[in-house]
C-alpha cells in the first residue's frame, strides 16, 4: 500500500456550523457538491462530511455494541483517513494488499454514487481507512492529491 495520505474525512453534526468554524480560521472551501465540504490542505485534502452520512458510506454500524465489528457502535471515532489513487485498478491492488495484511474489509471496492470508485477497511486497531479513486481530482506522481470541480 502506497505510505501516504491523502484525505482525512471529519464526521460532523452540522455541516454548516463545521464550514462555518474552520472558515473562520482562515480556511477556504473549495469546490464541493451540497452534502460535503472539502478544503485543499497543502497537498491533501480535509472533508466535512455529515458524521451519519459517513458512517452510512464507510460501513460503520454506529448503532452496533457487538466489539467484533471492527470501527463500529461508540469506538468509533468519526473520522475515516483516505488514500487517492491514479485507478480502480491501483484501489482494487490496494485493497487487497491491505486484506492480506490483516484488514477488515467494511465495504469491498466498487464503483460510488459521485462517480467514483472505492473501499474501506478497519486496521487492527479498528482505525477506518479509504481507498479511493476520484476521476475528477489529480493525483501527482508523488501522491499529492488536488480538488477538481466539485465533483466527487
Amino acid at each position: 500500500m502506497d505510505q501516504r495520505v491523502s484525505l482525512v474525512t471529519l464526521g460532523v453534526s452540522d455541516l454548516e456550523r463545521a464550514r462555518a468554524f474552520y472558515q473562520a480560521l482562515g480556511w477556504q472551501p473549495g469546490p464541493s457538491p451540497d452534502h460535503i465540504t472539502f478544503f485543499q490542505a497543502g497537498g491533501m485534502v480535509v472533508a466535512l462530511w455529515e458524521r451519519a452520512a459517513l458512517a452510512v458510506d464507510s460501513g460503520i454500524d454506529v448503532d452496533s455494541d457487538t466489539e467484533d465489528t471492527p470501527g463500529s457502535g461508540d469506538s468509533w471515532g468519526g473520522k475515516v483517513v483516505g488514500v487517492n489513487l491514479p485507478s480502480a485498478a491501483d484501489v482494487d491492488d490496494q485493497m487487497k494488499d491491505a486484506e492480506a495484511a490483516g484488514a477488515t474489509v467494511l465495504r469491498p471496492a466498487s464503483t460510488r454514487f459521485w462517480g467514483g470508485y472505492s473501499g474501506v477497511f478497519t486496521d487492527l486497531d479498528g482505525h477506518v481507512w479509504e481507498i479511493a479513486h476520484n476521476p475528477f481530482w489529480t493525483v501527482t506522481e508523488d501522491g499529492q492529491t488536488f480538488l477538481g470541480d466539485g465533483r466527487g
